[in-house]
């Protein structure tokens, strides 16, 4: 029988071809104007013609069912999209054991970008890790999702570019790379790019890669001239010889990045599960602050790290952004907002509170249960 795990690959790769099957080479080598509205709702939105081609279908129904709890533990799946520090508080909740304590069985999935979007939508999984601007465009076109947890309130992420590259200025005609169209890489890109003075629909061609690892192998290829990546990554750009022309860190934008999403409807039909899995991370964000090791444990078995120097970068990064009580920012989805206005009108008017849903967060908090983890 084929495992989980193959059939996840499958599903991503046919999602993959199928959507941009229309994108030749030619294409992705130059300006996205041409396609950026088909790319844009590629990227935010699991297609009717996904959902009802029948491979897809047997695909999700092969990989989405299992057997029932032998342990009596309530089973669920939590994607994240990303395998990156601002993801990691999934993971380390996972290695600590933490989910097992509270009565979960979790199943962690690696979905690529805007895939864990669509699989949350179509209900294959019942929480994900993403950013506020994924969640958003499908949620301004009335997909049923709420975050319920802000890991990460800050863009972090570090432009960086090829060595012959001296200055923001010598972008201009140049190939940027993002992960995918109107996804957090592509949206922060974006925003980075208007802040330094650059239209990056005019002054750049903006070129769809893929995650970090792709967008520096990309670099280093000469396949792109500039792209962001998040720290400590882009200590590897620099060792290869790569140029850091801006840090998004130190310009203090509020935006909100990775949280933790899910639906109405699963908080409604399943509270007490939500309620789990929120207390979960909370201690999972507590024993991250308090044991380094199984942060790293986490960091090598999620990223592959292995080099001491590399964990430890990891670490600092991770301890940098953590929050105690991980509240959205409602600032920062209006950032979000601002930035998806040009693209979807109801942007404009949107209410952040609309977005998130803290009340087990809430209660958390209130029954001093939070405060007590750090006494």
């Amino acid at each position: 029988m084929i495992g989980s795990g193959t059939l996840t690959k499958q599903i991503a790769g046919y999602l993959a071809r199928t959507e941009f099957d229309a994108l030749d080479a030619e294409a992705l080598r130059t300006s996205s104007r041409s396609s950026r509205a088909r790319d844009f709702r590629a990227a935010h939105w699991f297609t009717p013609r996904h959902a009802m081609n029948p491979l897809i279908i047997l695909l999700l129904v092969l990989t989405f069912s299992y057997p029932e709890a032998a342990t009596g533990a309530d089973k669920l799946r939590i994607g994240y999209g990303a395998p990156s520090v601002t993801m990691s508080i999934l993971w380390i909740t996972k290695e600590g054991k933490l989910f097992e304590k509270n009565g979960l069985d979790v199943e962690v999935l690696y979905l690529e970008s805007a895939l864990v979007q669509r699989a949350l939508i179509a209900g294959n999984v019942a929480f994900g890790e993403m950013t506020g601007s994924l969640m958003s465009a499908p949620k301004l076109q009335g997909a049923d999702l709420v975050m319920v947890a802000g890991f990460l309130n800050h863009l972090q992420y570090r432009l960086v570019a090829r060595p012959e590259i001296k200055s923001v200025a010598e972008l201009k005609g140049k190939r940027v790379g993002v992960s995918r169209f109107g996804a957090g890489a592509d949206r922060a890109t974006r925003l980075l790019l208007s802040k330094l003075g650059l239209h990056p629909e005019k002054d750049v061609l903006l070129v769809q890669v893929g995650g970090a690892p792709t967008r520096l192998s990309a670099l280093s290829a000469n396949a792109i001239d500039a792209a962001i990546v998040d720290p400590p990554d882009h200590k590897k750009a620099q060792e290869a010889g790569m140029r850091v022309l801006a840090n998004m860190e130190e310009m203090n934008i509020p935006f909100q990045h990775t949280g933790l999403v899910t639906s109405r409807a699963q908080l409604a039909k399943t509270p007490d599960i939500a309620r789990r899995v929120i207390k979960s991370f909370v201690e999972g964000i507590h024993l991250a602050s308090v044991n380094s090791e199984v942060a790293k444990k986490a960091f090598r078995k999620y990223m592959r790290l292995q080099q001491e120097r590399e964990l430890d970068d990891a670490y600092q990064v991770l301890r940098g952004f953590m929050q105690r009580k991980p509240y959205p920012t409602l600032d920062g989805f209006k950032a979000v907002f601002a930035e998806l206005a040009e693209q979807i009108p109801a942007a404009k008017n949107a209410d952040p509170k609309d977005f998130v849903d803290t009340r087990f967060l809430e209660e958390l908090d209130r029954s001093g249960y939070i405060d007590g983890l750090y006494r």
